[in-house]
């Protein structure tokens, strides 16, 4: 597996590629990209030979290359990926897979090979390549047609490429495939670079997702640079650009309200967000809104958000309070609910009506119950001389009253409720 470098090499002599692109070390040379090595296990079924050429699992994230400026003829027969060239991604712990056809730079370093027992050879070298070229300035993607390819591009599509740098905007034509990008890439037409401000970093990827570490801007149009001073610190988290208008090569900015899911992280400035629900009734002082507190805070909007701890507690702290605030409801589903409070409002805070003790309660009933019957049965015992109707009548409450006593203790008590 040391040498598959060699191997790779070997396999172009015969090609003229292998004259175009130099192997001493630290040279820089751009190259297309013909192949990318991600599906290994496809791979592995369907060219089992360029599977086990470049290292099997070693390969992965690798890509195959062609000349730029003396690129191959296209090979329809036997294995045209046996033409190119293998490069690995030169950073380990960053990766940027170039797409096919995307322009990116190799530069030749050393190989594992130098340590080689069998085989020492301390001038071998392999290729390593760096993040795609900005040819279109684009995050979607940066692929250049090979020359010798166009001939099957309608006019308009070899336009995109061809012109551009002459003023033309690149259009992509309807259901038309005007280049190869891989075998699952699917170009999309109206991804949008962000608009960058003095002293951002920004990560951009593909498909409209991004990281900015960014800072108030005074005097922009962006989202929250109205308050604050230049330089305050903001990142901005988002995946997916929402609904967006105009050409795609006009840069957008992020809009909180307007963006699939986003976290942002604040330092002095206020964010427009529109809560789905902002009423605070329940409060005597009631907290700033959402869309007008100023001060560090981290914001998460999406469509859902669900807060999962798979073996331990789920934590909620505030130095003032914790705000459950909702357009149809809250729901606590769980076996035990416990509320420890020194005083709990219920139906809203001017409640002052005190919820009686359950237990208690119906002792106090039962003893009053239980005098009420002894006074009946005594009630009983009385003479007609000493009221005719007073023996009846005391004769039908007793049952009635050991019913009440009955019902008080079976019915009256909720079974999942307590309180102190």
């Amino acid at each position: 597996m040391a040498g598959f470098y060699v191997e790779g090499l070997l396999a172009n002599t015969a090609n003229q590629l292998s004259q175009t692109i130099d192997t001493d070390f630290f040279n820089i040379v751009p190259v297309r990209v013909k192949y990318t090595f991600l599906n290994l296990t496809q791979l592995k079924e369907d060219n089992p030979n360029l599977f086990s050429q470049y290292g099997e699992y070693f390969a992965l994230g690798g890509i195959l290359f062609d000349s730029v400026s003396n690129p191959s003829p296209e090979d329809t027969t036997g294995n045209p990926l046996e033409n190119y060239v293998f490069a690995k991604p030169l950073f380990s712990n960053i990766k940027n897979i170039p797409l096919v056809n995307e322009i990116t730079y190799v530069i030749s370093f050393p190989t594992p090979r130098l340590q080689n027992p069998d085989f020492i050879d301390l001038n071998d070298t392999g290729f390593y390549y760096f993040p795609p070229v900005n040819l279109w300035n684009s995050n979607h993607h940066n692929a250049l047609p090979d020359p010798l390819s166009t001939s099957t591009q309608t006019p308009s599509e070899q336009k995109d490429y061809q012109q551009v740098e002459a003023g033309s905007s690149q259009k992509i034509t309807d259901n038309t495939e005007d280049i190869n990008l891989g075998n699952t890439f699917e170009e999309k037409a109206d991804i949008k670079p962000l608009q960058p401000y003095e002293g951002d970093v920004i990560f951009d990827g593909r498909w409209g997702q991004s990281l900015r570490f960014g800072s108030t801007v005074p005097n922009t149009d962006n989202t929250w640079s109205e308050i604050g001073d230049s330089g305050d610190p903001i990142t901005i988290l988002r995946n997916g650009q929402g609904e967006q208008t105009g050409e795609p090569w006009i840069p957008m900015v992020e809009d909180i309200n307007n963006l699939e899911s986003s976290i942002w992280f604040t330092s002095t400035q206020q964010i427009p967000l529109e809560a789905a629900s902002s009423i605070y009734n329940s409060y005597s002082t009631q907290p700033e809104a959402p869309n007008q507190y100023v001060g560090s805070q981290v914001i998460l909007n999406s469509s859902r958000i669900v807060i999962n701890s798979s073996e331990d507690h789920i934590l909620l702290t505030s130095n003032k309070s914790v705000n459950l605030n909702a357009v149809e409801g809250v729901n606590v589903d769980a076996p035990t609910t416990t509320i420890q409070s020194n005083t709990v409002l219920l139906g809203g805070k001017e409640a002052t009506e005190p919820v009686l003790k359950g237990d208690t309660t119906i002792d106090i009933l039962s003893q009053l119950v239980d005098e009420l019957t002894k006074l009946t049965l005594t009630l009983q015992s009385v003479t007609p001389t000493g009221g005719p109707l007073v023996a009846p009548a005391a004769t039908q409450l007793v049952p009635v009253l050991q019913g009440i006593k009955t019902r008080l203790e079976t019915t009256t008590k909720s079974t999942y409720s307590k309180t102190l």
